[in-house]
């Protein structure tokens, strides 16, 4: 099972014994050793197990072990021969990420800083379990069918947020009978709720730009300030994954998967129809969830910047699976595509791009940690051709939430962020959890997604306020 360097950033794990395909791994040497001291690549052998599986699993450069599949995976199964796994997809379907650019010069707004980050505290709920404003179950069932379409009814999104966010916020094909009830009862007070774990809100500014008419085109200008948006379905999609993770177990034991956490069903069964549409609706749900936070945000700063315009860059999905076009051994195939910690990487051209961005593929949207960089891409005709059009998703996990709690205080993490000039609002634990010691080196990650080709660097944003879940 020990990958084989085959090229620059690119390993390989060749088919053997009970896998269907080999596994491609982008990588340099120091993260590949770093991911042969969990279970990430063991995971990726697994994946390699399921039937229906096409080409090769691919892990990317923030890979790290998850349940079942590894955090920073995707690959793609036949529609007629394959299978469909809730542990595969994760358990927060369609954790994900937006920017919203502003024409905020970075100056003008450090006067305003503290305030502004303590009343976007005030104004989006965060922490675990933690709700605000409820809604009805009619509401919450209406927005798992119509996703950002309902916030564009409501008066909280625009057309072009629409245009903005992949899927267009919305997923068809969504029966709400697949989705429990009890998973429906705990999105009632969630919705335009931050949630906790890595998920944040950070104010940036746009640092350094490798493609200048890129930016242009994405509204990114240098010393500008940018909200980078990172949620997910909070417990409503973490109720569909647990819901038919059981639903499987018990209709099919476990002996018979490679891991019992990576339980699947063809795609094409009444349960494997079943999940998918309930994962349909917990993505709905999801995108609405950072439609709404973003709202927010718009309208708290209006009370600062009256005179200041915002404009949606893009939402990408991290947690799904959907039926996607890709060339499989030179012909054209509808395929289901499954990223799990994992970005969409179009390139130029590709029909589900906005027209605004088709020219110069989509944005790729990839965070650091409270004290590191982020990064914007642009998708890329190679990553259609070398990873099912996928790229990195964020720095990836270097240690665990137990060993942050054991290795790490607070006043460590604040002392970093004081060294960099950024202020934090967040619980203790998501400070202690959530800290760049945590985290690989996202320079590296991003060097590595940019020289295989698999999304192509466009500008660095670096954190001047943080809100940590």
């Amino acid at each position: 099972m020990k990958p084989k360097k085959i090229s620059e950033n690119i390993y390989e794990i060749s088919k053997e014994k009970e896998m269907n395909v080999p596994i491609k791994i982008f990588s340099s040497d120091k993260l590949i050793e770093q991911m042969q001291q969990d279970d990430t690549l063991k995971q990726a052998v697994n994946m390699a197990k399921m039937p229906g599986i096409i080409k090769n699993v691919v892990v990317l450069p923030d890979g790290h072990q998850g349940y079942g599949a590894p955090i920073g995976s995707a690959a793609a199964f036949d529609l007629k021969k394959g299978v469909i796994s809730p542990g595969a997809t994760g358990f927060d379907i369609n954790c994900g990420v937006r920017v919203l650019t502003t024409e905020i010069n970075k100056k003008e707004f450090m006067s305003s800083r503290e305030k502004v980050l303590h009343d976007i505290k005030r104004t989006i709920p965060s922490g675990l379990g933690r709700g605000g404003e409820r809604y009805s179950r009619e509401i919450i069932k209406e927005i798992l069918v119509k996703g950002c379409y309902w916030a564009l009814e409501k008066g909280m999104a625009t057309q072009k947020d629409i245009e903005r966010t992949e899927e267009n916020g919305r997923m068809e094909g969504v029966n709400i009978e697949d989705v429990s009830d009890r998973a429906i009862s705990r999105g009632l007070p969630q919705l335009g709720t931050l949630g906790a774990g890595n998920h944040f809100v950070d104010i940036q500014v746009v640092d350094e730009i490798y493609d200048e008419q890129i930016a242009e085109i994405f509204n990114l200008k240098k010393d500008s300030i940018c909200f980078m948006i990172h949620c997910g379905s909070r417990g409503l999609g973490h109720q569909v994954a647990s819901d038919y993770i059981k639903a499987i177990e018990q209709g099919h034991g476990s002996k018979n998967f490679p891991d019992r956490e990576l339980g699947y069903v063809p795609i094409n069964n009444e349960l494997g129809k079943k999940y998918f549409s309930a994962m349909k609706a917990s993505v709905n749900f999801a995108f609405c969830n950072r439609q709404v936070i973003m709202h927010k945000i718009q309208k708290l700063l209006k009370r600062y910047f009256p005179k200041s315009k915002t404009q949606l860059l893009y939402d990408v999905a991290h947690n799904i699976s959907k039926i996607e076009e890709h060339r499989v051994n030179g012909n054209s195939k509808e395929v289901l595509v499954v990223r799990k910690g994992a970005t969409r990487s179009f390139g130029p051209g590709r029909e589900e791009v906005v027209d605004v961005y088709r020219k110069v593929g989509q944005p790729v949207i990839i965070p650091g940690s409270m004290s590191t960089p982020s990064f914007i891409l642009s998708g890329t005709k190679k990553a259609e051709e070398i990873s099912f059009g996928s790229s990195a998703h964020g720095a990836g996990r270097a240690h665990s939430r137990a060993w942050a709690h054991k290795s790490l205080n607070a006043k460590q993490v604040k002392e970093k962020l004081s060294e960099k000039d950024i202020i934090l609002e967040g619980s203790f634990k998501g400070t202690i959890e959530e800290s760049e010691f945590s985290y690989k080196d996202v320079e590296e990650v991003i060097d590595i997604t940019h020289d295989s080709g698999i999304s192509k660097k466009i500008a660095k944003l670096i954190p001047i306020a943080v809100m940590i879940g």
